[in-house]
């Protein structure tokens, strides 16, 4: 089997960083920081509150 050739360096993966960076914004949140809960649905629900609050935390800041 060829050896493959390696870059040098760090290099970061196109898009990658958007998902890393959003669950750094949930993690913000204490209820979502673990999952406590047992219900998909509930967490499923607490996600959707975390990124409501991020969304009027901004157009807040923006008004």
């Amino acid at each position: 089997m060829p050896e493959l050739p390696r870059e040098e360096g760090f290099k970061p993966l196109p898009k990658r960083w958007v998902v890393g960076r959003t669950f750094a914004w949930l993690g913000r949140n204490r209820r979502l920081a673990k999952d406590y809960e047992q219900n998909p649905r509930v967490s499923e629900a607490w996600v959707y509150l975390g990124m409501l609050r991020l969304l009027v935390k901004r157009l807040a800041r923006a008004a």
